[in-house]
């Protein structure tokens, strides 16, 4: 098993004990995959959900750029319901993990097609 593949088996560890959703493993590599190199860097690959320039890259880079979406409260809305879902005191929340609650929340799986 590669490094990808170890980090998408934890990413759907955390989905499954941590967020309580059984992940459609499909989409999770397609996201993984999606986030590039960052993945392999401890820092880029996990979200500081209390930092609002890192929100802040969550909205802009993912949601406005990659999944398309019109710039609006309901993005900070949806980021925060996410954070919340995967856990506050949450130390490592990963990256694919959040993109891929984000692309759940707003029906934007075909993006990945």
């Amino acid at each position: 098993m590669g490094r990808r593949d170890e980090l998408i088996e934890r990413y759907a560890s955390d989905l499954k004990e941590k967020c309580g959703v059984t992940p459609d493993m499909d989409l999770l590599r397609k996201v993984t995959i999606g986030c590039g190199p960052s993945i392999y860097n401890p820092d880029a690959s996990t979200v500081a959900g209390s930092q609002e320039h890192e929100l802040e890259t969550v909205r802009k880079s993912f949601l406005v750029k990659k999944l398309g979406l019109a710039d609006g409260p309901e993005l900070d809305k949806a980021i925060d319901a996410v954070i919340e879902q995967y856990g506050r005191s949450e130390r490592n929340k990963y990256r694919a993990v959040i993109y891929y609650l984000l692309t759940k929340h707003f029906g934007k799986e075909a993006v990945y097609g």
